[in-house]
Order: structure tokens, then C-alpha cells, then sequence
């Protein structure tokens, strides 16, 4: 028996592969799959080369569980499909986050979609460039990291399909204000089924750094009652995040979490009686810490359409300079960033978009430590 698209499954514990195996039996992933020769697509976030446990890719070992779970039921049509974030390159995420050799050791091809042929689709209403891979797919497994955004707050189920377009449209996506594509995208890309990693994301930047552990992984069919999950978990309402009620709107899913059923199944340690007792932090009677580091920064920001790489480096580093006791009001102006400064003169700026302005730290994107010791030295002087 298969799970139904209100439900959402969840296990904590730290046997990751282990965890997801029992997770996909018991929501009857098999029974989903229209036959043993559909062509499987496992489509993690590998938004930078980093390792898992810096909060921002998908933990290999999930990808494992999924993989050996697949295999097991006769499915032998499987790939991995990403395309890291634009300014990162997905060859050196394969290798850094452990997919070139998960490819190796269960002969599963990995597909990098940065190298990938573009086709434009109308997609409900919105014409948008897709890699070609994308849209060959029987049956995709979305396996998301849950944690924060620094410009749409929260990234799960939704947003992870943007790894499914070319680099041209993903900075195309920022020029049109993120929200509204990532809800057609949703619309036009059925993700099957969705394994969330909440193992250890970062709560306030997509590229990691402060991880935040709770050893969880969720299984669900509906990628916006999962975001809207997230949200609730994060100390956000849905509207907060307009992708969200856009694509209930499309008729991606639904955002009605009073109807939803939501439950926690044994993990395998618990199975054989080695798991301890009692509460700790990541048990998911734990609320999530209500962290803010977005908001204290972001008031030092004048942001137009910036790339999610430019934008996801300056934070941390505002924030980084925050930390340290530097006073951000001993800038000389409003840091600029995005695409929108292209051309444009001003005081101060962050990326190649800003070298019309006076000063600004070079880059596309530049990294966080090179914008945090720019900043560092205009603050100092």
C-alpha cells in the first residue's frame, strides 16, 4: 500500500541508509512506479561543492538507501541528475559531495545538467528553457535538503527543481523575481515522489555553514504541502514564501497542513532496541531554533535581481562582520547587489554587475571570504 498525497512520513536516527530503506517501505515507493522499466531519475541538492555536513547537499547516504531500495524491487533504470548553482561547477559537487563514487559503487550514471542541452516548454502559462534530461523522466525522486533561503526564506521540495534548468535561466529566474518561475517550474516538472534530508540543514543560508542537526528524513507526494510543512517548522506561514500559494494555485498541490496527516515511524536502531530513551535535540518533539540571522543584515542590502551564489555569499558575510562587532552603520553606503545594477554607478556594490560603482568587491559570484574581507577593510578605514 502506497501513501496517499496528504501524508508525510517521517523517522529520525542516524542509521542514514538504513532510515530511508525503512521509510520507502513502509510509503510503498515501488507501488508508485508505473513499471520496472521507467526511467528513474534521483535528483538531489548539490547547490555547491561542500559536504553534507556543512548543511547545504543532500547526504549521500540517503541517496544510497534509495538507490539499494530501488534495486531490490527490480529497478534498474536509475540516474542522478543536477546542476549546481550558477558560479559552482556540478563536476566538483559529484566529487566533493560523494556522488562520484556512490555512481561507481551501484553503476548508477550521473547526469550533469550544467552541460545539458536547453528546450523551451510552455510551462502553464509561463515559457521557460529546461535541460532536455528533465523532461525524458518516467518517474523523478526529488531528495531535497530542508533548510533556509536568504532570499525566499525556505528551500525544500519546490525550489530544488530549479537544479533542472540551465545556468541562463536560473539567473533568468532572479531577473523575474524567483517566486512566480519556481511555481511554473513546479507546474511543468511532476516530481514524483520527495525525500526530504533534514538530517542537519542550515536554517538561514542555502550554502550551509551553521548546521543545525536533527538526523531527520521525511517522505511525502505533494512538494507543496511539504514546503508548507517546512515553513511551519521554520516559524514562517505559507505567504511568506509566494512560491508556495502560487503553486497550490497551478494545482501543484495543496498548502492545507489541518488536513495533512503526519506521522514518525521507528527508526532502525529503535527496531532492535539500541536506541536510548528519551528526549534529546533532534527529537522531533524539539521545535527548530527561530533563527534570524537574515534579518538582522539584510536591512545593510539593496538587492535587484542578484543570482542566489552572489546574494547566498554576502549574507554570510554580513553576518560573519556582524558576529565579530563590526558595525555594519560604518559602511559608507547601502551595499548593492544583482543584476539590476548592471550599468549603473553608486558607492558600493558586491559582484561584477556593480563595477560601474566606486567601490566594490569583483567577482561572479565572488566568495564569502573575499566579500567579507572587502567589507572588513572599507569598515576599518
Amino acid at each position: 500500500m502506497s501513501i496517499n498525497r496528504n501524508q508525510i512520513v517521517q523517522i529520525y536516527g542516524t542509521d542514514y541508509k538504513e532510515n530511508t530503506i525503512l521509510l520507502l517501505k513502509e510509503t510503498g515507493l515501488a507501488s508508485l512506479i508505473p513499471s520496472v522499466s521507467s526511467r528513474i531519475v534521483i535528483k538531489p541538492n548539490l547547490v555547491s561543492a561542500t559536504e553534507a555536513s556543512w548543511g547545504a547537499t543532500t547526504h549521500p547516504e540517503i541517496v544510497a538507501g534509495i538507490i539499494e531500495y530501488l534495486l531490490d524491487n527490480n529497478y534498474r533504470d536509475i540516474t542522478i541528475m543536477e546542476g549546481s548553482w550558477v558560479g559552482g561547477l556540478t563536476s566538483d559537487a559529484f566529487d566533493v559531495c560523494g556522488y562520484r563514487a556512490l555512481s561507481e559503487e551501484y553503476d548508477v550514471p550521473l547526469v550533469d545538467l550544467q552541460k545539458a542541452e536547453a528546450v523551451t516548454r510552455d510551462c502553464d502559462g509561463m515559457e521557460l528553457a529546461l535541460c532536455k534530461p528533465a523532461t525524458e523522466i518516467d518517474f523523478l525522486i526529488n531528495v531535497p535538503v530542508l533548510k533556509g533561503h536568504c532570499q525566499t526564506r525556505i528551500t525544500c521540495a519546490l525550489k530544488n527543481l530549479k537544479g533542472l534548468i540551465p545556468n541562463s535561466e536560473k539567473r533568468r529566474f532572479h531577473s523575474m523575481g524567483l517566486h512566480k518561475p519556481i511555481a511554473h517550474l513546479a507546474a511543468a516538472l511532476k516530481q514524483d515522489f520527495i525525500v526530504v534530508d533534514h538530517i542537519c540543514g542550515d536554517l538561514d543560508f542555502e550554502d550551509g555553514g551553521n548546521p543545525v542537526v536533527r538526523n531527520g528524513i521525511f517522505a511525502g507526494r505533494d512538494p507543496v504541502l511539504m514546503d508548507s510543512l517546512v515553513c511551519r517548522m521554520l516559524h514562517y506561514k505559507p505567504d511568506e514564501v509566494p512560491y508556495i500559494p502560487m503553486a497550490e494555485k497551478l494545482g501543484v498541490g495543496s498548502a492545507d497542513l489541518d488536513k495533512a496527516e503526519i506521522r514518525i515511524i521507528e527508526s532502525s536502531r529503535q527496531r532492535s532496541g539500541k536506541e536510548s530513551e528519551g528526549k534529546t535535540e533532534t527529537d522531533p518533539a524539539c521545535e527548530l531554533p527561530l533563527s534570524r540571522k537574515l534579518v538582522l543584515v539584510e536591512d545593510a542590502v539593496e538587492e535587484v535581481d542578484s543570482c542566489s551564489a552572489c546574494y547566498g555569499s554576502l549574507i554570510p558575510a554580513l553576518s560573519r562582520l556582524q558576529e565579530e562587532g563590526f558595525l555594519l552603520s560604518g559602511l559608507p553606503d547601502k551595499i548593492c547587489i544583482g543584476q539590476g545594477f548592471r550599468g549603473k554607478t553608486g558607492r558600493l556594490g558586491v559582484g561584477d554587475c556593480t563595477c560601474c560603482f566606486d567601490n566594490y568587491a569583483p567577482g561572479c559570484p565572488p566568495g564569502e571570504n573575499e566579500i567579507y574581507q572587502y567589507l572588513k577593510q572599507l569598515i576599518n578605514m
